[in-house]
């Protein structure tokens, strides 16, 4: 389930305050600057930095990297 567009668009990473990208599948928000990636569960994305998957890792498992 992806996150409300409204939503998405005044939530900021919690490192760098930037703007966050939402994730072709919907499932995560990218923060590009900060190279983190933040997971989307039901709806509600974990915004907790030590829940955050770094973007390097993230883009192997997603055939990117």
């Amino acid at each position: 389930m992806s996150v409300d567009k409204e939503l998405l668009e005044i939530l900021a990473c919690p490192v760098t305050k930037t703007p966050l990208e939402l994730s072709g599948d919907g499932n995560y928000l990218i923060a590009r600057e900060s190279g983190l990636v933040y997971k989307i569960e039901d709806g509600i994305p974990i915004m907790l930095v030590d829940e955050a998957i770094p973007l390097d890792e993230w883009e192997k498992t997603q055939g990117k990297g």
